[in-house]
């Protein structure tokens, strides 16, 4: 028996599956860090500028906290993004040394400890054992089925902190640019800003719902809802500082 029957046996295939059944992305891949990256700079970069211009300033001024929102908030959110991938990393990289030390220095125990997994998973014995068995033969496919079974991740398949942080900045600045781009066109008003913005909140929240169960226009009117409500508080406030310093 090879080992992809084998594996084929200890985690047989549901009715559905073998029916091309198919399932939604439920991590959301590329397309939900990028999307609510864009949704955070439109929120905080247009809640930013309302609040901004409830304090009647010039032109001048809303354009630049604009665009320092902007510089600053995908600075931020790159930066942000690094670290964190960078130490999950190497906290991974950390414990797959464990890992693959314990497999150096004791390989029967490993194999015996993946045989029991697999036989607590309703495998019989003598088949998890075969199964542990053969796995065990090449030390890095040991040490993959190990890291997915006792860590829950893939080692060849691991975050790179660079592509996050420019993912990021790239996202985040994009949405960011939304609330300001009128003005740099020309517009000397607010409402050309909004409107836009809000518009790309519709459809950023229309764009999540492939990756939710809801339909694209209940995501799409949430997000505008919520990035609305932002807005009006903030200017709100804008006003009111504004005439309380004046």
């Amino acid at each position: 028996m090879s080992v992809m029957e084998i594996m084929d046996a200890a985690a047989p295939t549901h009715v559905a599956h073998r029916d091309n059944h198919t399932h939604r992305d439920v991590n959301g891949g590329w397309l939900r860090p990028a999307v609510f990256g864009a949704m955070d700079g439109l929120v905080s970069n247009l809640a930013l500028m309302t609040g901004v211009a409830g304090g009647a300033v010039s032109q001048q001024t809303i354009i630049i906290t604009g665009l320092a929102g902007l510089a600053a908030g995908a600075f931020s959110m790159a930066a942000g993004e690094y670290t964190s991938v960078a130490s999950q990393r190497e906290l991974v990289m950390a414990e797959l040394d464990v890992e693959r030390t314990q497999l150096s220095r004791h390989p029967k125990d490993e194999q015996a400890e993946l045989a029991a997994l697999y036989e607590s998973r309703g495998v019989e014995p003598e088949l998890a054992r075969q199964v542990a068995e053969q796995l065990s033969r090449d030390p890095e496919q040991a040490l993959e089925i190990h890291a997915r079974e006792e860590l829950g991740i893939d080692p060849s398949d691991l975050p790179s902190p660079a592509v996050a942080a420019v993912s990021s900045f790239g996202s985040f600045a994009l949405g960011a640019l939304l609330p300001v781009l009128p003005y740099l066109l020309g517009a000397s008003a607010l409402w050309p800003a909004v409107l836009l913005a809000l518009a790309g909140l519709f459809g950023c929240g229309a764009v999540v719902a492939r990756v939710t169960a809801r339909s694209w226009w209940f995501s799409g009117l949430r997000q505008l809802a919520l990035g609305g409500a932002a807005a009006g508080v903030t200017y709100a406030l804008g006003a009111l500082f504004g005439t309380v310093v004046s």
